[in-house]
């Protein structure tokens, strides 16, 4: 009979269920196999008999499970990498503005969607297989960037950073700041928007999907919270402002921007009636700046993206000048 294989939990599998960990060691294994083994005695955590297949595992720990549960590998370990041309790897890797072994952070180009949907083959998610290792596959995705909004996207790189990024942006533990060319300029000069909003249109498909305005108690509905800063102004027609998301509703900054009555500029679906800014692109001028995160090793991750090209240009042409290191919510509060 062949000797067992030793399976350790490291630092980087984080907390994890046993069928979760094995799947992730064997790409092929199934749930079906996985209960079969438990069954028969075959997986032991730490020389103990496994109970269930939702067994808890800790950094630490020792699987050991039979040398046939790797039969089914393929030596590649059975993961269809993606293919990419080189010109699309290198638009991708050119993206990366941070790097290290458990977060990757990307800088967004508009246009390219974060996530498939309906008939979408291209997409970030996807792409970033370029970035895989045997270990713990391919980078995944802790928080959403709109399709047509660029700027700062991050990645776990193995699955206990992942959950950490992830606790992070849901327990609002992080501070993003987006900038945005607006049409006109807000009144007061800096505040805070909130409100109840809920979804209205398909969510399967994103191209249709927006919010509306909602009251409290209506089903669905979800309360949402933005400051907002007006850092520089051309007079009545434009202005660029520094927005902080407290809440991280779906289209959150652009509804709340129509809602003010000062929509972003190059926006389809949230308008205001404002006379558009001329000579601008019709690209959505909406910018992921920079984000403050805890990072799963300890410390303060904290990145800055540059400017798209067609917000570089709006800048040029509004007279706009950036300015390196000034915090324009300095004054607001950290926590929601």
């Amino acid at each position: 009979m062949s000797s067992p294989i030793t399976l350790p939990v490291r630092e980087t599998d984080g907390e994890v269920r046993l069928d979760r960990f094995l799947r992730r060691k064997f790409t092929t294994l199934t749930q079906g196999r996985i209960e079969q083994m438990i069954r028969k005695g075959q997986i032991r955590i730490d020389g103990v008999r496994a109970k269930k297949a939702g067994d808890r595992l800790s950094p630490g720990a020792e699987v050991t499970a039979p040398q046939e549960i790797v039969i089914p590998e393929k030596k590649d370990d059975g993961v269809v990498r993606v293919r990419l041309n080189p010109e699309d790897e290198r638009w991708l890797r050119d993206m990366v503005i941070h790097e290290d072994e458990d977060v990757i952070v990307l800088n967004k180009p508009p246009g390219i969607a974060v996530q498939g949907g309906t008939g979408m083959t291209k997409h970030l998610d996807k792409m970033m297989e370029i970035f895989a290792i045997d270990e713990h596959g391919k980078p995944k995705l802790c928080h959403r960037l709109d399709k047509d909004t660029s700027g700062v996207l991050i990645f776990g790189r193995n699955p206990a950073a992942t959950a950490k990024l992830s606790k992070a942006f849901a327990g609002r533990k992080t501070t993003k700041v987006y900038w945005a060319i607006c049409l006109g300029t807000p009144h007061p000069l800096s505040g805070e928007v909130r409100g109840w909003m809920i979804k209205a249109g398909s969510a399967k498909n994103p191209d249709n999907e927006m919010m509306r305005r909602a009251t409290h108690g209506e089903p669905n509905a979800v309360f949402a919270i933005t400051d907002y800063y007006v850092m520089s102004n051309a007079g009545t027609k434009a202005s660029w402002v520094a927005l902080k998301p407290i809440t991280g509703r779906t289209h959150q900054l652009r509804f709340h921007m129509a809602e003010m009555g000062y929509s972003i500029a190059g926006d389809p679906k949230y308008v205001c009636d404002r006379e558009p800014i001329g000579g601008l692109s019709e690209q959505l001028h909406l910018h992921a700046r920079a984000i403050r995160i805890p990072h799963p090793k300890g410390g303060i991750l904290s990145v800055t993206a540059d400017l798209p090209p067609h917000m570089l240009k709006a800048f040029d042409a509004l007279g706009f000048q950036q300015f390196e290191g000034r915090d324009p919510f300095e004054h607001f509060r950290v926590d929601a």
